[in-house]
């Protein structure tokens, strides 16, 4: 038995496949006779590598598309070409060039830390499908599978996690990685079983029979029959579970809101077709990401207006752009920032271009008047009362008149109150608030127990920020991916939590948790958290305090 930490509640059971390895420079590896040559053949390599990237993202959704256009957009970098093409002009070998120039910028990104960290996978995958080209072999992968399969690999490039064939694809195990990186977010938005930080899963041999339980964090080498029964059990409830298209509420009828995070238009469409109460997270920077040039107003109105309509007059928050960090823009980006995850991004970019927010709040507005339905709008990395009023003046100047603000800076769960004094509402993503509040970068797997949503430090910053909107009258939501385990939902509507947004496929089993606890109970779930020492025993605490039925049925 191999153990992990868990992504989601799903299980499978299946071979294992291995992911193909990154081609290797060749020992021999000749320097270029012909250095012009070269050069424009690694330029092609390049070009052909953002093409595949954006084609996979047109046909990808939710996350996966973002992911896709921003690592299509560093196969792009400016930056990350002209180095390598110097050092051919200089009589490198080409993979020899791109493999120097590549460490430069996992060197420099990994002493940066923070966001920028997270791209250091990306960039490996870029430079990994480049010298696939260069070297005339396969890019390295997930194979094409033809039946079930178990995808093991040290780590999974989000390129590759949006990729993968869902008809064949069990479950995701990975020595690496970490429970909310990017590879975690669309796996988990896809439904697949997924454990990542598994010491010993390289050593599990190809075509080795495996049940991957995500919920309890395991890797089970051969198992029994009676594994595959129970996991049969869990795939028989949780379709009875997705047959309640009730609204969500506690037991005693306290309305919790259930809502699905989405990134385009696409998604919109899908998320309208489940029983979800409207959407609680609409990424908007999926428009921006693989853009040299801001999208105009007109473009922008009309994919809000699309979003709109979809879901018939439900509820949409639409987050204005969130950008920076580890999802840069090529127009708007600053240059040299030592540690983007503390600099100029999400709100913070009205300090430096000012207009994109400016023709986001007009395109809503245009999107506003065209369909005759009012989005909820909020601005994410907001970290002052001041910055919030000034967000909230500039979006009811443009007719947009329910106004709220994210809160994922510790600051702003300390000055809850003040904040929404400001504005309508607010709504906590809990990654980034974990994240800052433990100061650990989301993609260290030896921290993994510091950036848990279960940590009492982050959770009372929630307690807190809930307790203001409750003081205030005002609806206090998450729509981190914590909103999505059933066990922490009924730990949020316990702490005043007015509404969940998160992956469609998590909502069935957050509505039966949620819904077979009244308040008070609930309050004492939480309160079973908040009184916990660490992360472990705090979740551990949860589960205990948890309806015997809830904790039975869901195999808590």
């Amino acid at each position: 038995m191999l153990t992990g930490a868990g992504v989601g509640r799903g299980a499978g059971i299946g071979p294992v496949v291995r992911v193909s390895p990154a081609p290797v420079a060749p020992t021999d590896e000749q320097a270029p006779a012909d250095r012009e040559a070269t050069a424009a053949r690694a330029t092609a390599a390049f070009d052909d590598v953002a093409a595949a990237l954006r084609a996979q993202a047109d046909g990808a959704e939710g996350a996966a598309v973002a992911v896709l256009q921003a690592t299509a957009q560093m196969a792009q970098d400016r930056a990350l070409r002209t180095k390598v093409l110097a050092r051919i002009a200089d009589g490198e070998p080409p993979v020899a060039a791109l493999d120097a120039v590549v460490k430069t910028f996992v060197d420099m990104f990994t002493a940066a830390g923070g966001m920028l960290l997270e791209r250091v996978t990306d960039l490996r995958s870029v430079r990994d499908r480049v010298a696939a080209h260069l070297l005339g072999v396969p890019v390295p992968g997930v194979p094409q599978l033809t039946g079930p399969a178990v995808v093991v690999a040290e780590d999974l490039a989000p390129a590759d996690t949006a990729a993968l064939d869902l008809r064949h694809v069990v479950a995701i195990v990975t020595e690496q990685g970490g429970t909310t990186s990017h590879t975690a977010i669309i796996a988990g938005q896809r439904s697949i079983p997924c454990v990542v930080r598994v010491t010993g899963a390289l050593d599990l041999e190809p075509g080795t029979v495996v049940a991957v339980d995500a919920a309890s964090g395991t890797v089970e080498v051969d198992p029994g029959p009676e594994v595959a029964e129970a996991f049969a059990e869990r795939a028989r409830l949780a379709a009875q579970l997705a047959e309640d298209t009730s609204a969500g509420a506690t037991a005693d009828g306290v309305p919790v809101g259930l809502l699905a995070n989405i990134g385009t238009a696409a998604d919109a469409e899908r998320a309208a077709g489940t029983a979800v109460e409207g959407v609680g997270l609409f990424r908007t920077e999926v428009l921006f990401l693989e853009r040299t040039t801001e999208p105009t107003r007109e473009e922008q109105a009309a994919v809000y207006a699309e979003v709109l309509r979809s879901l018939g007059g439900r509820k949409v928050v639409v987050r204005t752009l969130d950008a920076g960090a580890d999802k840069p823009l090529a127009f708007a980006t600053q240059p040299d920032e030592e540690n983007p995850a503390l600099g100029v991004r999400g709100y913070r970019l009205v300090r430096t271009a000012p207009e994109l927010l400016e023709t986001q709040l007009a395109a809503l507005a245009d999107a506003q008047r065209e369909t005759g339905i009012e989005p909820w709008v909020m601005a994410p990395m907001i970290s002052t009362p001041d910055e919030a009023r000034d967000f909230a003046t500039s979006a009811r100047a443009h007719g947009l008149t329910t106004v709220g603000v994210m809160v994922e800076v510790p600051a702003a769960a300390l000055r809850a109150e003040a904040i929404l004094a400001e504005v309508d509402f607010v709504s906590m993503g809990t990654n980034d608030l974990a994240q800052y509040v433990m100061a650990s970068d989301r993609l260290r797997g030896e921290l993994s127990d510091l950036i848990s949503m279960w940590q009492p430090a982050v959770l009372d910053l929630v307690a807190a920020t809930a307790r203001a909107g409750q003081q205030a009258g005002k609806p206090a939501g998450v729509c981190g991916e914590s909103a999505g385990d059933p066990v922490m939902a009924v730990v949020l509507v316990g702490l005043g939590v007015t509404s969940l947004s998160m992956s469609s496929g998590s909502v069935p089993a957050v509505r039966f948790a949620v819904s077979r606890h009244t308040q008070e109970q609930a309050r004492a779930v939480a309160a079973a958290a908040l009184g916990a020492r660490s992360a472990t025993e705090g979740r551990a605490a949860a589960v205990a305090a948890l309806s015997p039925e809830v904790a039975a049925l869901l195999g808590a």
